[in-house]
């Protein structure tokens, strides 16, 4: 199969293979290498590639994710339009585990991490008002609904330093800001996508119940044993959600995405 592809994926935790018998390379960005090879694959009559975020056998912690040298693979590939899948966990009683979100906003609470490709002496400013693809949520929504799986249109994800999980009362901090779901990984990997001018789709699923809803005595702190045991159980709905989508998606794109750079710079 010959290197190129409309559509890029990142497999979050638990997630490190897309699709059986498909091609691979390795690639090399001025950032090192990705995370893992470059599987590529064709679903539904479109191509596909793949990065499991964390390497296959989940050797990178969220804060030492290689995202720039992630993000520049799939530019290289030719890659317009991003898919996001990642593990979380819900700070809401309502946003229950097995559920997904599709998540519009994102709040940063991480530190230290490399989250631009603009370091001068070209000053960029990419707006991130509204960091994710209007056009692919709404074509994931649609997917989710005929599939007739459980899901929430919208939510914000709070992005918190990893590798450790929140004290319970971080945990109650984040819930009572009104914010939906915690994830280590949608920073600053939704924004390097951006400042590619490459859509970028989130897709949240739930886990767990975050360790700030411990006042329900139902309620357990959230371990990675259990993260990964509800991910797997819901791997098959992610992969067909991922097929449905890309099936879904005109191949146009009428998001302001690909033209995140046009008043971006400041001309001296």
């Amino acid at each position: 199969m010959k290197p190129g592809a409309e559509f890029g994926v990142f497999g979050g935790s638990g997630f490190y293979k897309l699709a059986k018998g498909t091609g691979s390379l390795s690639a090399t960005t001025r950032y090192g290498k990705p995370s893992g090879r470059v599987t590529l694959a064709e679903i539904e009559g479109r191509r596909v590639a793949f990065i499991p975020r964390h390497g296959v056998h989940h050797e990178y912690p969220p804060h030492a994710v290689p995202y720039r040298a992630n993000v520049l693979a799939f530019k290289k590939l030719g890659v317009k339009r991003v898919i996001g899948p990642n593990a979380v966990g819900s700070l809401k009683g309502d946003v229950a585990p097995g559920e997904l979100v599709f998540c519009d906003q994102f709040v940063n609470f991480t530190s230290g991490r490399k989250d631009t490709f603009y370091d001068g002496p070209e000053t960029t400013h990419v707006s991130t008002a509204s960091p994710y693809c209007p056009q692919m949520r709404k074509a994931a929504i649609e997917a989710a609904e005929a599939l007739g799986l459980g899901y929430h249109p919208a939510g914000t994800v709070v992005v918190i330093q990893g590798p450790r999980f929140s004290t319970k009362a971080e945990s109650k901090f984040f819930s009572r800001q009104g914010w939906d779901v915690i994830n280590m990984t949608q920073y600053p990997e939704a924004v390097l996508a951006r400042e590619q001018e490459m859509c970028y789709l989130n897709i949240s699923l739930v886990t767990d119940y975050d360790a700030g809803l411990e006042g329900d005595p139902s309620v357990k702190p959230v371990s990675h044993e259990e993260v990964i045991k509800v991910f797997n159980k819901n791997l098959r709905n992610l992969t067909r959600l991922i097929g449905e989508i890309v099936r879904r998606v005109s191949e146009e794109r009428s998001c302001d995405c690909g033209s995140a750079l046009e008043h971006a710079r400041l001309n001296a």
